[in-house]
């Protein structure tokens, strides 16, 4: 008998590295992340399913990802990227053991484990996969053991841009990337940073009141029928975000939100929006604060492997992280024994925490619930090494031993359990604070007037050529603004600043894309585009080939009528 459902949901999202430096920020952070989480986490889906057990994961893939992952140029230089971190580790199996250095023994086991772990992972990439994640991604799609969630196309901050056109065209060049790249539409999106915003009333230039319809609508329209979000915006109270570690990043230093009302729902279902016929669920607070939280998640476990600290010569990992306070240089070295031990216990006790939690629900309600929970991949492989064998084990001790608790993506969740209830949703995000602050700020302010100028220019000159033109190299020219107006909406730019992360970097990026579409609109307006120079900017940024430049024709909005539409209340 069911107790419940689960529904375990992975966000994949890298910005646009291509041809954009290497290191330390560049296509390599797009190479460490494929090295460490997207083809493991394939693996773990392979090996489940030769087993007999289908994962049932809800796997996003940004459309921006994926057209990474899709490309040769990419593809090829991921192979590059791992044929030189065998190189670096043959190096210390020569260099290892040392007398002169202390535990040498165990680093040339550790250089021999890298060794055999990279040398896999090349075996694996190029014959498992034929260097083509995005085609084995479709494969276990289609045979029903994941699930591919959209998203907007570069991940632009929904709620902050400006124009119903433009946020329309993040969401149709998305859906139609996950189309063209998975083989249908994908049924859910993960909101970019998780920003929702409502609808809400104006007064336009012609003096009358309109209404912007809120971000359901669009996602409606673009046959979108579910996204999610954070528990504090389900149920009021304290965001999640408020318990994380407030602090002062740059020169930011993050302001919660007030405390809302607690609004008497929970994130044990699914909830219908006020304004189109569009899902939202909301991740379960205990069971995604067991991973996630610095203090007490599993990955700060001092058996698992330390991110921070690499190999002077080589960069491998040799060290664990022994405990929180441990100074990089007073690291234990890493042990794989110990630390793949540690995952089972974690799984045996993840799997308990879940089983327990939806037992506890029904017994107290009198019906079945939904715990659905949200991390970024990344987070699996990347930061947490271990973390993708966690998911495997977490997969296979509920099939095995828990088969009571209902393994579900969650287009099948949303479908088998259709909302019974609408409410309301306020601006939020999953963000520090659990609002806009991260992405609009002192430090990013500058950058918002470019973005919103950069929209009304691309719809102004999209209406001026409602039809494709015959000209070709116009044509182009056009598909190409498309491509750098979509980029340089990229979240990850005001991000990247604010955490200060890759604050010149970030800039930089913001501004070659700004760049790069002032030079094409101002070459199209002038009728004088020059070719040579088109091809060198296409050579580069190549994303979304088939984009029609037309997805930016401007949306008129309606006037509200005479009985005025009136704002939502907060929750309903």
């Amino acid at each position: 008998m069911s107790v419940g459902q689960f529904v375990f949901m992975l966000h994949s999202h890298l910005p646009y590295y291509r041809k954009a430096g290497m290191w330390p920020f560049g296509e390599e952070n797009l190479y460490e992340c494929m090295a460490e989480t997207y083809v493991p986490l394939l693996n773990a889906i392979s090996e489940l399913y030769d087993e007999g057990i289908k994962a049932k994961l809800t796997v996003g893939i940004t459309p921006i990802l994926a057209e990474q992952l899709n490309d040769e140029h990419l593809q090829n230089g991921f192979v590059k990227y791992i044929d030189a971190q065998i190189t670096a580790v043959s190096k210390d199996l020569e260099r290892y053991p040392d007398p002169k250095v202390a535990h040498s023994q165990h680093l040339k086991y550790l250089a021999k484990y890298y060794f055999d772990l990279w040398n896999k992972l090349r075996d694996d990439f190029v014959n498992k996969y034929e260097k083509n994640l995005i085609k084995y991604f479709k494969k276990y799609q289609d045979l029903g053991c994941i699930e591919i969630t959209t998203s907007g196309a570069t991940h632009g901050f929904s709620p902050l841009l400006a124009t119903d056109s433009n946020l329309n065209a993040q969401f149709k060049v998305g859906q139609d990337t996950t189309q063209r790249l998975f083989g249908k539409k994908a049924m859910g999106a993960w909101l970019p940073e998780c920003a929702y915003r409502q609808g809400y009333e104006y007064v336009g230039k012609d003096g009358k009141k309109h209404w912007r319809p809120a971000i359901e609508v669009t996602l409606q329209n673009n046959d979108i029928h579910y996204f999610f979000t954070d528990s504090h915006v389900i149920e009021g109270g304290n965001s999640i975000g408020n318990r994380r570690v407030i602090g002062v990043y740059g020169n930011i230093e993050y302001i919660p939100l007030p405390d809302r009302p607690k609004t008497g729902y929970d994130t044990y279902s699914a909830y219908w929006l006020p304004d189109a016929q569009v899902a939202v669920m909301g991740r379960n607070d205990r069971a995604s604060y067991q991973v996630w939280s610095a203090a007490d998640g599993y990955p700060g476990d001092g058996c698992y492997r330390e991110f921070h600290k690499r190999d002077d010569k080589s960069g491998m990992h040799y060290w664990r992280i022994t405990s929180p306070t441990t100074d990089l240089g007073d690291k234990m070295l890493y042990d794989p024994v110990l630390a793949f031990n540690k995952v089972n216990e974690n799984s045996d006790h993840y799997t308990t925490l879940i089983y327990h939690l939806l037992n506890d629900y029904k017994k107290a309600n009198g019906k079945e619930g939904l715990v659905m929970v949200s991390f970024d991949t990344e987070l699996y492989g990347h930061w947490w090494f271990e973390g993708i064998e966690f998911i495997k084990q977490v997969i296979k001790k509920f099939n095995q031993y828990l088969p009571e608790v209902e393994r579900m993506t969650a287009g099948e969740y949303v479908t088998k359990y259709p909302p019974k209830e609408a409410i309301q949703i306020p601006e939020s995000s999953w963000g520090q604070g659990g609002h806009f602050y991260v992405w609009q700020n002192h430090l990013t302010e500058w950058m918002w007037p470019i973005i919103h100028s950069c929209e009304k220019r691309m719809c102004a000159i999209v209406d001026a050529h409602s039809e494709i033109p015959e000209d070709k190299l116009l044509h182009r020219a056009l598909n190409q603004l498309a491509r750098e107006n979509l980029l340089l909406q990229s979240s990850d730019w005001p991000f990247l600043i604010t955490t200060w992360q890759a604050k010149d970097y970030a800039t930089d990026r913001f501004n070659e894309h700004v760049d790069r579409f002032s030079l094409i609109a101002d070459m199209i307006e002038s009728g004088n585009i020059d070719d040579a120079k088109l091809k060198e900017i296409e050579s580069i940024d190549n994303c979304f080939p088939v984009i029609d430049y037309r997805v930016y024709q401007s949306i008129t909005e309606g006037v509200i009528p005479q009985q005025e539409k009136k704002l939502a209340p907060l929750y309903q």
